[in-house]
């Protein structure tokens, strides 16, 4: 196996259909504010509108949680933004309070309502419906979310190999997200770890000769100083493990690594296993727990 194998097969893409948007999510988070919704599509299309909104809030207060995802903001975004209402002065101010706090600012309410153009959108009817609406808004909030679904692309893509892998090899299991005390319960092997927080990708274990593989995976679409970074820590965390009587494996993946071949090569030559999708996809698993 040679740095240049690794190099000339890395994957163009392991996005599949169900990368772009996660249903399941935006359905959990429009069931979480779906009565409040719709106690506000009343106000769609009515004449003194701003007397209405009012007027509504007092009624059913809670519907004020439902008003910060009309603009596609999180409440949790809201408490690290504040908000500018005065040009002149340049002021900004934490605005967050006006939707969870037990009393009601008609002032401050009124104010968004104004302002961030809501009140011409109720008013003028161009929305029909702010369940459907807000639907649409957390599938392009979930946009966001896309790079963290890249790594869980890629743990499932590798774990499905694992999988594969142990049921051939009846000697061999393996668990993800695999923290010390998991590993411990899982196989009763204690290890050590270089901060409490590290978790591995995945843990393969041989039962016959109590031998522990720990595996992290990643993949890169595209370049950034992240790379440098990881190749620059698993060069660390193999010598950690290495010292341990442990085998370090990581299989990472994306032609971003194409703007970071250096650093890359740098860690193929530390480590003992460096290997891509490629080279797991033709067996080389089986060679490095032989």
């Amino acid at each position: 196996m040679t740095f240049n194998n690794l190099k000339n097969s890395f994957q163009d893409s392991i996005f599949t259909w169900d990368y772009f948007t996660d249903f399941k999510k935006v359905k959990t988070h429009i069931k979480q504010v779906e009565k409040e919704l719709n106690l506000l599509n009343y106000l769609i299309g009515k004449e003194n509108i701003e007397i209405e909104f009012i007027s509504l809030l007092k009624e059913y207060p809670q519907v004020k949680k439902a008003l910060p995802l009309l603009i596609a903001v999180r409440a949790d975004k809201l408490k690290e933004m504040p908000i500018i209402t005065n040009l002149q002065t340049l002021e900004a101010e934490n605005k967050s309070d006006i939707f969870y706090a037990s009393t009601l600012n008609e002032k401050e309410l009124l104010e968004f309502f104004r302002t961030s153009g809501l009140k011409d959108i109720f008013e003028n009817k161009h929305i029909k419906n702010l369940v459907d609406y807000c639907f649409g808004v957390e599938v392009g909030m979930d946009t966001n979310a896309r790079k963290n679904r890249t790594g869980d692309l890629m743990e499932k893509i590798v774990g499905k190999y694992l999988d594969g892998f142990c049921q051939q090899n009846p000697n061999f299991t393996f668990i993800d997200q695999a923290t010390k005390v998991r590993i411990k319960s899982a196989f009763d092997y204690e290890i050590q770890i270089d901060k409490n927080s590290r978790r591995f990708d995945f843990a393969l274990f041989n039962k016959v000769d109590k031998k522990l593989f720990l595996i992290e995976v990643n993949y890169y679409s595209g370049g950034g100083s992240k790379l440098k970074a990881t190749a620059g820590e698993y060069q660390y965390l193999n010598d950690f493990l290495k010292a341990q009587n442990l085998t370090f494996i990581w299989i990472t993946d994306g032609t971003g690594w194409m703007t970071a071949l250096r650093p890359l090569e740098e860690t193929f030559n530390h480590n003992d296993f460096v290997i891509n999708l490629s080279m797991l996809k033709n067996g080389i698993l089986q060679e490095i727990v032989s």
